[in-house]
């Protein structure tokens, strides 16, 4: 690692401080950036040498929650659909508040 160079941060005025964290900020995104860039030809690489694509391992989307399917719709707006977990939707609450029960809601 190579030694910073002494600087006085005492000496630079509030906007210098402002767009030296700015261009940190960047430069330490393009790092990150060249170092996935690095890692993914690696990575490509490594699964061609073993005939697959590195999409054919990793399947995209793999990471990402799925979908629950919808327990209740909203009977004046069909398109209102809840799962039943999560943050209950205000016409969900509207209709519990109305005197209805969850069952009046189920699909």
């Amino acid at each position: 690692m190579s030694q910073l160079p002494d600087l006085d941060l005492n000496a630079f005025s509030l906007d210098e401080l402002k767009q030296l964290q700015k261009d940190i900020a960047k430069a330490i995104k393009d790092f990150d950036d060249r170092r996935k860039a690095e890692a993914r030809a690696a990575l490509e690489a490594k699964a061609g040498e073993l005939g697959f694509s590195l999409n054919d391992l990793v399947a995209p989307g793999s990471s990402k929650k799925q979908k629950l399917p919808a327990k209740y719709r909203n009977p004046e707006d069909p398109t209102q659909t809840w799962s039943g977990r999560g943050r209950r939707p205000q016409w969900v609450t509207d209709a519990l508040d109305a005197g209805k029960g969850l069952e009046d809601l189920a699909i």
